[in-house]
């Protein structure tokens, strides 16, 4: 492992930064934690790479406040000057209405139904 930042993952909605700082605090010093509010993951900066390769060991696959915890390296952030969403749609936008903007008629049949 190289960096010393972890993605973590399937959190319960409820954790807060203080409680995933205490979790992680059994491993080693934690610089930093941010918990993404209202999205079930997280971030969490470890003072050495061997404490954040610990941690992720010990607390991947691990139940907390009723979720599996999955933990990873964190990944830099990817750019976005290409005009996409963060979703990597693509920057398409139009709402399910094709160029001459009528309704797109290609996911149903000719009596409405859908067709799967």
């Amino acid at each position: 492992m190289q960096g010393s930042k972890l993605y973590v993952g399937n959190l319960n909605y409820s954790v807060t930064n203080e409680e995933l700082n205490q979790l992680f605090a059994d491993y080693g010093e934690v610089r930093q934690v941010n918990v993404i509010e209202g999205k079930g993951f997280g971030f969490v900066e470890m003072a050495s790479s061997e404490d954040a390769e610990r941690a992720k060991e010990e607390l991947n696959n691990m139940e907390f406040k009723g979720r599996i915890l999955r933990i990873d390296e964190a990944r830099p952030p990817q750019n976005r000057r290409d005009g996409g969403n963060r979703f990597g749609g693509g920057g398409r936008s139009g709402g399910g209405r094709s160029s001459d903007n009528r309704p797109r008629r290609d996911f149903r049949d000719n009596r409405g139904s859908r067709r799967f």
